[in-house]
């Protein structure tokens, strides 16, 4: 049975965004040395399986060496993102916003505050959000005092800048 190929989309191979922050590297690094701990038992399964005989109708073998590709897939995805990391510090010029900062505005008479962050450590709930996100792209480079304009659909939202912290 041949595999059936698809054209890749629009968000196929995407590379994963290199600004992490230190705790998030941490994790990462964590993920990797479990999946590196379960690796050998994953490939002995196979090998195990393997010995019964018929690869075509021996369903165990299956989906043990899919979850296998799977394991060395993730350990190599998070270990080029790791290789490719760019830990986010706290900047310490508080005059103009930046990747890390955390940012107080005032939109629509109420204040609120943004954590800005790399992509991978988006939050919207915990309002901590991407430096590639409108929100984000609108207010990196701007200082406290500064009135930003964000078009969204068919309104303009005002973001007042307050505090950086």
């Amino acid at each position: 049975m041949q595999t059936p190929k698809r054209k890749p989309g629009q968000y196929a191979n995407l590379k994963p965004d290199a600004n992490i922050t230190e705790e998030k590297y941490n994790e990462l690094r964590a993920k990797l040395d479990k999946l590196k701990k379960i690796h050998p038992a994953a490939a002995t399964e196979v090998k195990r399986l393997a010995e019964m005989g018929d690869f075509s109708e021996n369903a165990g073998y299956q989906m043990a060496k899919g979850r296998l590709r799977g394991i060395n897939q993730r350990i190599l995805d998070i270990e080029d993102h790791l290789k490719n990391a760019n830990i986010i510090r706290t900047p310490k010029n508080m005059n103009i916003v930046q990747l890390g900062h955390e940012v107080v505005v005032e939109v629509n008479g109420k204040e609120k505050e943004f954590l800005i962050l790399g992509s991978a450590e988006t939050n919207p709930d915990k309002n901590i959000i991407s430096h590639n996100s409108p929100i984000g792209k609108a207010l990196i480079g701007h200082q406290v005092g500064d009135i930003v304009k964000l078009q969204l659909e068919e309104r303009i939202i005002e973001y007042n800048i307050i505090a950086i912290n």
